[in-house]
């Protein structure tokens, strides 16, 4: 049994708040009508038991979670290719949670990597609920 709650009603959000990208997306989460729980990763400790989880979630491996080609990333571990093992990805993302490449969202057992804030969109309900269409069908 996995230690990430799987809740089809619910939208669980995965970001930093140290990036762009992780703040708009958390913003659309906020704004929706969707119940959800949003782990911002910059303030609260995600396991490593949990990473695996996402990470195996999205059949990808750890290393892939980060963003090797951030200035940041590239100023501590240099411009060569960085082999680490489980462990060592797993301490990059505890020490420098700016360093998740993208916010990942589940929702039931769907998890989904969001490259860009309007990729949350998707999730939302429609605004227009109840407004009268400007056209009627003959």
């Amino acid at each position: 049994m996995g230690t990430i709650a799987m809740d089809k009603k619910q939208i669980t959000l995965y970001y930093s708040s140290l990036n762009s990208l992780g703040k708009q997306v958390n913003a659309y989460v906020e704004s929706s009508e969707m119940e959800h729980l949003t782990i911002d990763i910059a303030k609260t400790n995600v396991t490593g038991t949990q990473w695996a989880e996402l990470a195996d979630g999205l059949n990808k491996n750890i290393s892939e979670l980060i963003d090797q080609d951030h200035a940041d990333f590239k100023k501590i571990y240099g411009e060569k290719e960085v082999n680490l093992d489980n462990d060592g990805w797993l301490k990059v993302l505890d020490k420098n949670p700016s360093l998740l490449k993208y916010p990942i969202v589940i929702q039931g057992k769907k998890f989904i990597e969001l490259e860009s804030a309007s990729d949350f969109k998707q999730y939302m309900k429609p605004d227009s609920a109840g407004l009268e269409k400007p056209y009627k069908k003959e």
